[in-house]
Formats: structure tokens, C-alpha cells, sequence
């Protein structure tokens, strides 16, 4: 053949190439859409952070829905303002009067999301840029149906430290379980609509406020047998204002670990390990957190002068 010269199947051959590329990308798996339910009463002072990290995502979120329970303060406000400084962003402000409580508000917020993939944090959560683009990559699996991963301490020194420890705790967790079951993180979750169509006539309402709602869900989750994913990659961060509590309210909170174990009657003695760990760790994070605020205060006061 001439140089230069076409051969007389090269078109054939382009279209053939390009008819494969299409049939690829066909065939490549749907990534889920996500939505981010976020319940708050009275978070004005971190709402708008946890906002922001929700709306600079590598890949957006169909609709990041914050439900205001009630809020005495000025977090509905500031969700107003940033529906109007961002536009662009599915920001929905839902108001849930019912009721004051967590778990009548994650549900109002769950039942609404209109995503196949409902995601949960909290409000004093700060998400790592990649959080939905690694939970759609969670739920590629289709046996998977709720998902979790580790949390950065955001405001405690050695924060990476912090992360690689909270990962090892949670694995250790699964470990204790024997894999029967795969805890939930209420900052830090998600799951499939069709998982909690199932669940939530069932899960716990907790008038007392005396359980975890989150390890409440994941053991609804194992009585139907619905898998839950722990993804390392899946990192939120969060405060950890709970060591302001005094000793006696930290106490109460711990031992909601037990409380929610006898509602569901499990009694692996392996699954009291988070407690003696949170037990453990109380007064010297205590002292770690007040040094570090110490320090970023005499920081702020020398930068002002």
C-alpha cells in the first residue's frame, strides 16, 4: 500500500474502536447518588464549617439537608445565609417541630433525602474532600448496604495520630465482634434507602435518651442481615467537645454502650471494649485538649498585637 494511502476498512476500524469505548463506559458500574442528612440544635458555632466541607467535595452531593431541631440560636440562620452565598449548592433547610430529640430528627432528615445512598454526620462534623466520592466507591459492592469509617479529631493535637489510632480501635472492634457485628459511626455513615425502609419502623426511639441511636441502627442492621462496610478511606472529622463533659455526664455517655447492648439483648463481654477504652483515655485527652486550646488562644492573642 502507498504512503498515504487509506486502507479500505480503516473506517471501519475507527468506528469499531469507538463503538468499544462507548460499550465500556455502558458497562462501567452507576456510581449512587449521595445525600448528607445533617441533624442540628443549637450549632451555630459549627454549622457553617460543616457546611463548607460538605459543599467543597471532589465529587458533589445531590443535596446536603440540614434539619434544625428547634434550635434556640442562630443555625438557621446561618443556613439561610449560606444558601444564598453558595446558590449553586443543594443546601435544603428542613425544620423539625415534633419533637425535640437526635433520633426524631436524623429520621425526618432520612425520610426526606431523596438519594440512593443516605449519608449522616453531625453537625460539628468537618468531611474530608474525598467523603462522598469514597462512599460511592463503598457502595460499588451491592451486598453492601451501610457504611462507616474513622474520625480525625480536629480540634486535639496530632490529629494524624489521632486518625491512625480511632482507625485501629474500630478494626480491633470488628475483630471483638467476630464480624457478627459492624458498629455504625453516627459523625460518619451512610446507607442504602432500601436498608433504612427497612429498619427505621423497627429502630429504637429511645424516649429516655439513654442508648447510642448509632449502634442502636447497626444491630437493626444485623437482625436483618444487612451488611455493614467499614471503609478506612471514609474519614470525617469531628469535635471533641465531649471531654468538656464533667466526669459524671462523660460516665452516663460511655455506659450508653451497655444500656443500648440490653435493649438488644447482646452480651459479648468483647463488645465493652469501646467503653473501657473511652474510660481510659477521658482525663489525659482532657489535659492534651486544654493545653492544645491553651495554646491556639496565646497564638490568636500574639497574632492580634
Amino acid at each position: 500500500m502507498f504512503p498515504g494511502t487509506r486502507r479500505p476498512d480503516a473506517k471501519f476500524e475507527g468506528m469499531s474502536a469507538d463503538q468499544s469505548l462507548e460499550d465500556a463506559v455502558n458497562d462501567a458500574p452507576q456510581l449512587p447518588g449521595v445525600s448528607i442528612v445533617i441533624p442540628a440544635y443549637n450549632e451555630e458555632s459549627v454549622i457553617r464549617q460543616c457546611l463548607i466541607a460538605a459543599i467543597y467535595q471532589s465529587v458533589p452531593a445531590d443535596e446536603i439537608i440540614v434539619v434544625d431541631n428547634m434550635s434556640k440560636d442562630r443555625t438557621a440562620m446561618i443556613v439561610r445565609q449560606m444558601q444564598q452565598e453558595y446558590p449553586e449548592s443543594p443546601i435544603i433547610l428542613l425544620t423539625q417541630d415534633r419533637e425535640q430529640g437526635l433520633i426524631p430528627t436524623r429520621n425526618f432528615g432520612l425520610n426526606n433525602a431523596t438519594s440512593e445512598i443516605l449519608g449522616r454526620i453531625d453537625a460539628d462534623s468537618v468531611l474530608e474532600p474525598d467523603w462522598v466520592e469514597q462512599v460511592q466507591k463503598a457502595f460499588l459492592d451491592p451486598s453492601v448496604q451501610a457504611a462507616t469509617g474513622p474520625v480525625v479529631y480536629y480540634d486535639m493535637p496530632m490529629r494524624r495520630f489521632g486518625l491512625k489510632a480511632d482507625d485501629k480501635m474500630r478494626q480491633l472492634m470488628l475483630r471483638l465482634a467476630k464480624h457478627q457485628y459492624h458498629f455504625l459511626f453516627g459523625s460518619n455513615m451512610a446507607m442504602r434507602r432500601s436498608a433504612w425502609e427497612a429498619i427505621r419502623d423497627e429502630a429504637c426511639l429511645d424516649e429516655k435518651d439513654e442508648m447510642h441511636e448509632d449502634i442502636d441502627l447497626s444491630l437493626h442492621l444485623a437482625e436483618h442481615d444487612l451488611r455493614v462496610q467499614y471503609w478506612p478511606q471514609m474519614v470525617s472529622g469531628m469535635s471533641a467537645r465531649r471531654l468538656e463533659d464533667s466526669p459524671r455526664d462523660y460516665r452516663y455517655y460511655v455506659t450508653r454502650f451497655d444500656r443500648t447492648y440490653k435493649a438488644h439483648n447482646v452480651k459479648k463481654m468483647a463488645l465493652k471494649a469501646p467503653m473501657v477504652v473511652f474510660f481510659s483515655v477521658y482525663f489525659p485527652a482532657k489535659l492534651l485538649r486544654a493545653i492544645h486550646s491553651a495554646g491556639n488562644s496565646q497564638g490568636i492573642r500574639r497574632g492580634g498585637q
